[in-house]
């Protein structure tokens, strides 16, 4: 394979430039390639990787409770590991078509089992190392707890407006995008004996659901696309139009993805104040999704209203 060969299989590996972030592209995409092609030549499957990305993760999670700053680098090792790994496993999706919904929600889980081994660590560390939660250990606690419902929701929302982002950019077969009247049909018409699949979707649905009562402006569009144009066939001028007006929001869904949250965490390490880490995601990653929310759900009005 040469050179201008090599560099189109990996474009190939990419979601779009408009959702790809800077720090992705650079750093975690050509390792996640890497990893892709290695895994191919030895026949793994994603979810192989994606599995593996999990224990890495939960290790990382492990380091962060120890007062020792190496190993709390050691842990963040362990997490750029692990999230070089959940590249690589979309990347090696996209490479060999191994598709799959279990495979989507598996990668989602992935991030959330990483996050709460450190959510703990930090929980169970910060007593030991401050005369403030020595006193008060509940105080971590509820932080945590809060920090968390708040990380899930802003996570969600990312995914879904990215989803829909590439819905206009790809067309359907190049997003993710679910609705959940749709799981809802598979749920029913999966077998009792398939029960995991169906313990699976029922989660599925809810994570789903959180997602469209949260943008409901977005589920009208939506509608409106589907009644306007039943066969699939937007115009590309709407399309365009869509993008063009989506895209500047797309910064701040990456804002709310892995890399911004990582680097809150390695400075809150860093300053021997991993509670800081709970602050920003109770107040600066809160104010991003508010912001981010209510533009999106005024671009779909405007364009609720060209239907």
């Amino acid at each position: 394979m040469n050179i201008k060969e090599l560099k189109e299989n990996y474009k190939s590996t990419l979601k779009s430039s408009d959702t790809e972030e800077t720090i992705d592209l650079c750093f975690y995409r050509p390792i996640g390639y890497v990893w892709a092609i290695i895994a191919k030549k030895l026949g793994i499957h994603p979810n192989a990787i994606t599995i593996a990305s999990i224990f890495i993760g939960v290790a990382a999670g492990v380091m962060m409770y120890y007062n020792d700053l190496w190993t709390n680098m050691l842990g963040m090792l362990l997490l750029i590991w692990a999230n070089s790994f959940d590249s690589a496993d979309g990347q090696l999706a996209r490479m060999t078509k191994q598709y799959s919904r279990i495979g989507r929600i598996l990668d989602g889980m992935a991030g959330d089992l990483w996050f709460a081994a450190i959510y703990i660590a930090i929980c169970l560390r910060e007593p030991r190392t401050s005369v403030f939660f020595s006193e008060y250990p509940w105080v971590i606690w509820v932080m945590a707890v809060l920090a968390g419902l708040c990380h899930g929701k802003q996570a969600a929302m990312a995914d879904i407006y990215r989803q829909f982002h590439l819905f206009f950019v790809n067309g359907r077969s190049g997003s993710e995008l679910d609705n959940s009247y749709n799981l809802k049909k598979q749920l029913a018409e999966t077998p009792k004996r398939k029960w995991l699949k169906k313990l699976t979707l029922i989660f599925y649905i809810g994570y789903t659901l959180q997602q469209e009562a949260t943008s409901p402006e977005m589920q009208k569009l939506r509608r409106e696309i589907r009644q306007k144009w039943p066969d699939g066939n937007i115009p590309d001028w709407f399309r365009e139009e869509f993008r063009a007006a989506s895209k500047p929001l797309m910064k701040y869904t990456n804002i709310l993805t892995f890399n911004w949250r990582a680097i809150t965490l390695f400075i809150a390490l860093v300053v021997k104040m991993p509670w800081l880490y709970f602050a920003a995601e109770l107040t600066v990653f809160n104010f991003i999704m508010i912001y981010m929310i209510v533009r999106h759900e005024k671009i779909c009005r405007r364009f609720i209203k060209k239907i």
